[in-house]
């Protein structure tokens, strides 16, 4: 008799195997050809709905669509940049090819060291697409052209004036122009790089219309900065700054909204109003397309940065492209937090001067989960809104694994510190352990908010298989939206270097 039950059970087990399986790989050729499974009943396994409800948005959303995300995971660390602008004395600018993804290593420079340019003068061009300009940030002395390993230009490095020049601009009117005549000017006077493309997250090809543009104007990032102190006194800028991209589309500009608080972008006009509560990643704009409408078959969506957008609608506003940026920066590392008003590719010694607290610390350009490590002597990428501060984890915890004890971030429970939800952490970079065998665990899929399967698909990457990439979602991802899984991971593999690895594959496909 037992021999007959444990038979049946191991049959049925075999049968539910086989099913999910199947299922899964349904859903994986659906969206490969298109379909959203999000809206059709795709798979072997019937969906059913008893009575699901929409959720309730908050009382001041009056209308736009409300996105309540359950997954995800909020690391609360200490010390946010307070609302407070900083001083500082900042006197060179750099502009970084390497921050611009799709363009050759060694550009065609147009300036040589010594030469005198104002803010908005072409610094160089890819070779590819020459009429595509990336300018300078600030007027001034070009005092140094640095390179990296063979001969790539890592920094073109401009000692600013004390008066800003900026080069004049006749923008065309907005009302008139043809999109064609608004790209052109866009590319020459330095509003296009702003512009990035997904799939693959890349510099966008003007020759393609993309199917919708998304900007996120909020970040769920660790020690992020709120935007609405970004974008203040820039409000005009902003608006005009859609007003533009509406005319680059033929589909929407998709705004997203952090839907816990209110926010003045909601009466924006020329744009789709999506509102968005939960924990992080909900700030990324790849969950905001994931959600409103995701990337099926060739679609391509273009993407923005808020203070990118305000620097386009500065070209119509101002007669100048505005590269002023204001940069948060936080961390216990540091005397005061708070914000630094100054000009993108800024340098990152200048912006700490004397508000570093001795010790070993990491100088990390961005967000803890992104950001790049940097030295006094680095710059900015142009995107970059925020420093973090963060002590170097450069030592050895005695049976840390084994007796976890001091409160430290974790998407697991095994810390006492998950029963004070409000606690926040001072963090180190000790990653505490190292790379391991890489195992399913259903990690990723429990912090990232998007219908896709994560640890299949960075497997995928590992074995080179684009068909399952594609499938697996891969052209909706960028690193940003992989940061939290690479957080969570026990297997301590660097999931972000592996996405973008199958990501350069996939366009190298094209």
């Amino acid at each position: 008799m037992l021999s007959t039950v444990l038979i049946i059970i191991g049959i049925l087990l075999l049968l539910a195997v086989i099913l999910s399986v199947s299922d899964n790989l349904l859903q994986i050729e659906a969206q490969k050809s298109g379909i959203d499974i999000n809206k059709e009943d795709v798979g072997v396994i019937p969906k059913f709905s008893f009575g699901k409800s929409t959720p309730k948005a908050p009382a001041f959303i009056k209308s736009g669509s409300y996105h309540k995300l359950k997954k995800g995971f909020d690391i609360k660390l200490d010390k946010e940049a307070d609302n407070v602008a900083l001083p500082a004395a900042i006197n060179t600018f750099a502009v970084r090819p390497m921050d611009y993804r799709g363009i050759a290593p060694i550009p065609k420079l147009e300036v040589e060291v010594g030469s005198e340019v104002k803010a908005g003068d072409p610094i160089f061009y890819n070779k590819a697409n020459p009429d595509i300009k990336y300018v300078a940030p600030v007027s001034g002395e070009v005092v140094e052209v640095r390179r990296g390993a063979k001969r790539a230009i890592s920094e073109v490095v401009i000692l600013a004036d004390k008066k800003m020049n900026y080069k004049s601009i006749s923008a065309p009117d907005l009302g008139k122009v043809s999109r064609e005549e608004l790209i052109k000017f866009l590319m020459a006077n330095g509003g296009w790089p702003f512009i990035n493309k997904r799939p693959f997250d890349v510099i966008a090809n003007p020759e393609e219309t993309p199917r919708d543009i998304f900007v996120s104007a909020f970040d769920t990032a660790p020690l992020a900065p709120d935007s609405a102190i970004l974008l203040k006194g820039k409000e005009k800028d902003f608006q005009m700054g859609i007003n533009v991209l509406a005319k680059l589309t033929d589909g929407d500009v998709h705004l997203g909204l952090n839907g816990a608080t209110d926010n003045w972008m909601k009466d924006l006009t020329n744009a789709e109003i999506h509102w968005f509560t939960g924990k992080h990643p909900a700030g990324n704009v790849g969950v905001h397309i994931h959600h409103v409408a995701p990337i099926r078959g060739k679609d391509i969506v273009w993407t923005l940065s808020p203070q990118g957008v305000a620097s386009i609608g500065a070209l119509f506003t101002k007669g100048y492209l505005d590269l002023s940026r204001r940069v948060a920066v936080a961390g216990t590392s540091l005397n005061k937090t708070g914000y630094i008003n100054t000009y993108m590719g800024a340098n990152v010694g200048e912006i700490l001067s004397d508000n570093l607290v001795e010790g070993n610390n990491r100088i990390i350009a961005g967000d803890v989960l992104t950001g790049r490590k940097v030295s006094a002597e680095d710059f900015l990428s142009s995107e970059t809104d925020q420093i973090s501060i963060a002590k170097e984890g450069d030592y050895n915890e005695f049976l840390g694994w084994l007796l976890p004890l001091a409160p430290r971030p974790s998407a697991s429970n095994t810390y006492p510190n998950f029963l004070f939800k409000d606690h926040k952490f001072e963090p180190d970079t000790n990653t505490r352990g190292e790379k391991r065998a890489f195992v399913v665990s259903g990690q990723y899929e429990s912090v990232l908010p998007m219908d896709i399967f994560p640890q299949h698909l960075m497997k995928a990457v590992l074995a080179n298989d684009y068909e399952r990439m594609e499938g697996l979602g891969i052209n909706e991802l960028s690193e940003e939206d992989i940061a939290i899984c690479e957080f969570a991971c026990t297997s301590k593999q660097p999931l972000q270097k592996i996405l973008r690895q199958g990501l350069d594959m996939m366009r190298e496909q094209l």
